[in-house]
């Protein structure tokens, strides 16, 4: 093995902190600040100090060393890009606010690459003419900028953040199955090298486009993802992605319509309470804008509207609730008491799939203090399109099996997209086929967050005392303590050279004038999985080695501890 540097901890550019940061809401926030691998240099952006950036580089190389496994090539590729191009495929105005834009001194326009689609396919169409020079896999590993709203959650939830993107690029939908089919493997491969828990689940593809879509979603208390988990099958999946099938009802036998008088109840809890009916028997009618015009979304009364959900089925018009003024002129919307009968051709109505045709329902009579009951779906109103609009709840079955779901948080780690042509068609990216005639090229996306790695790593990672890292992506193999004065700061300064020259990675805590127990504080907190402690019997030639993770500890002579730490 070759010979590995030793790191001093007294010429470490990093301080460890006794006290959470005032503004850290997470608990990768709070240690990987408190342990000295980051710090904040504005909202949403960091600086990876010393320890920080080993545990990243050791992440990207086992990204690294799984994409190229699978024969993809590794480029890099700016993130100052033009405009052009993203103008040709509809994302410079549909990314919106996330987008950071700016202008050169000649006033060109640019913006700071949120993913690279386009770059890629641009790259392609200048290197491959022909079917012979595909299927071809590239990658990078780059900085990507967002501008999120509210930056939070430490490194978790970047303006500034570190991707791999990769593409696969295939003359036939079956290639491109095939390299969706070798990234998930690989991803597998990755998430589980890594020592990250991970889930596979259906997704939606956003403004992304194309087909299919799974997300990776590693599960702890900070995601921003919820997924659902079916304990009888397989079935997993980010719950704005879930879907039921729409099952019609027999409505034959249910009454006409009747409009019943119902004074101040513009609520469904104030109807259902003044009628005596529990809520999911009323009918909730939720105003929206789409693109300016106004849109009803109908969902059962005890459920909530899922705006991501509508927002993704009407993408990429621009999707905002309704205000009182949006009321004024407008005699057929009755606020507090909207029905979707008699809306008229003004006014879109989409539903979600459990308000199915036959279903009865109370809901507002477009009449002040009014509503009607027995409004059946299909017979007194027609819905324009189904989405898939509540949020879903504990307890919802399963669409494959019908068992209740179980809900969980969770943070997205990867995400992995057949994306089919819609890049390849906004920039004419064809090859000459066997055939001797051009053929669209058919693409597929494939995403990894390497700095969002190392945040899930520390959250699930980690205990009362500190960072817990899994033994490949910690920033050493062995933490040396000397813990007391020149006799064991000498024994650890030798037994540190020692294990470096076989290969061993080592952090060696040399500090003067700091407390064993300050040292061992710091090194429980900074997480590297072993901690060889010089302390009183150093001068007898024994040594302690600990295991971070367990707790478990041991009395080892110098020769054995060697031997152990070198196996």
């Amino acid at each position: 093995m070759a010979n590995a540097p030793v790191q001093r901890m007294s010429q470490l550019m990093a301080k460890t902190l006794r006290d959470d940061p005032a503004d850290a809401e997470v608990l990768s926030h709070k240690l990987l600040v408190r342990a000295g691998y980051v710090r904040r240099t504005a909202a949403g952006i960091w600086s990876w100090l010393p320890l920080g950036r080993k545990v990243l580089a050791n992440v990207e190389r086992i990204v690294r060393e799984e994409m190229d496994a699978i024969g993809a090539q590794e480029v890099l590729l700016p993130a100052l890009l033009p405009r052009e191009p993203y103008e040709a495929t509809g994302r410079w105005d549909e990314y919106g606010g996330e987008l950071f834009r700016l202008k050169d001194r000649k006033g060109g326009d640019y913006l700071l690459g949120p993913t690279h689609e386009e770059i890629f396919t641009l790259l392609v169409k200048d290197q491959a003419s022909s079917y012979k020079d595909l299927p071809v896999i590239l990658y990078q590993i780059q900085s990507k900028y967002r501008d999120e709203a509210r930056p939070r959650a430490g490194i978790l939830r970047g303006r500034e953040f570190l991707m791999k993107d990769s593409y696969s690029f295939d003359t036939a939908d079956e290639g491109l199955a095939a390299s969706y089919g070798l990234h998930r493997q690989a991803y597998q491969r990755i998430f589980e090298r890594l020592g990250l828990d991970y889930r596979i689940c259906a997704a939606t593809a956003g403004a992304m486009g194309g087909s299919k879509s799974e997300e990776f979603l590693a599960p702890a208390e900070a995601g921003e993802d919820t997924f659902a988990d079916c304990p009888n099958c397989d079935f997993a999946a980010n719950t704005e992605a879930i879907t039921y099938e729409l099952k019609p009802v027999d409505g034959s036998g249910v009454p006409a319509l009747e409009e019943i008088p119902t004074p101040d109840t513009p609520t469904i809890e104030t109807l259902a309470a003044s009628l005596g009916v529990p809520a999911s028997a009323t009918l909730k009618n939720l105003l929206v804008k789409v693109d300016g015009e106004i849109v009803a979304v109908g969902v059962p009364g005890d459920r909530e509207v899922d705006l991501g959900k509508v927002e993704a089925h009407f993408a990429p018009a621009a999707v905002e609730l309704v205000t009182a003024e949006d009321f004024t002129g407008r005699p057929d919307l009755v606020r507090g008491y909207v029905g979707p009968q008699g809306l008229g051709e003004k006014v879109t109505y989409v539903a979600d799939p459990r308000v199915a045709p036959g279903t009865a329902w109370i809901t507002g009579a477009n009449k002040e203090h009014t509503h009607a009951k027995n409004v059946v779906a299909g017979r007194d109103f027609e819905v324009d399109a189904y989405v898939d609009a509540v949020v879903v709840r504990e307890g919802d079955p399963c669409p494959r099996c019908g068992t209740g779901l179980k809900l969980d948080r969770a943070i997205e780690i990867g995400h992995i997209f057949q994306l089919g042509r819609k890049y390849t068609d906004a920039l004419k990216l064809d090859v000459l086929g066997q055939n001797g005639k051009p053929v669209r090229v058919t693409m597929g996306s494939y995403g990894i967050g390497v700095s969002r790695a190392v945040a899930a790593l520390a959250e699930q990672h980690a205990d009362e005392h500190g960072l817990v890292w899994p033994a490949e992506v910690a920033p050493a193999d062995v933490h040396v303590v000397a813990a007391g004065k020149a006799l064991q700061t000498e024994v650890a300064l030798d037994v540190s050279q020692k294990l470096a020259a076989a290969g061993v990675r080592v952090l060696v805590d040399d500090r003067a004038g700091v407390s064993p127990g300050v040292k061992f504080t710091d090194a429980e907190l900074i997480g590297v999985p072993r901690i060889l402690v010089a302390g009183r019997r150093a001068g007898e030639g024994v040594l302690e080695l600990k295991n971070r993770r367990t707790g478990e500890r041991e009395e080892l002579t110098v020769e054995e501890a060697l031997t152990r730490l070198t196996a």
